[in-house]
């Protein structure tokens, strides 16, 4: 039977793998100089629960390493996101 925590996995599974193949396709348009993703775009992303899944973007696909918003905005947004995690799974 899956309850309702399962299914919160599953989402957050599935979101941080969006997040992470968007990172990997801002990283291709950026190398092929087409249009790209805005930045405040993907630190939101980040935000809204997709923080490892950027987090990892930029390691595997080496993009947005270099810029100081994100070297401190999503390592922020990870600790936002553990910390709302562990709130939702008290109550």
């Amino acid at each position: 039977m899956v309850n309702g925590y399962d299914i919160l996995i599953i989402v957050l599974v599935v979101w941080n793998a969006i997040t992470f193949l968007i990172m990997g396709i801002d990283k291709y348009k950026a190398c092929k100089d087409r249009r790209r993703i805005r930045e405040s775009t993907l630190i939101t992303m980040a935000f809204l629960f997709g923080s490892i899944g950027t987090f990892l973007g930029m390691l595997v696909f080496r993009h947005k390493i270099r810029k100081t918003l994100f070297i401190i905005m999503v390592p922020i947004a990870i600790v936002v996101n553990v910390l709302l995690l562990t709130l939702i799974n008290i109550y």
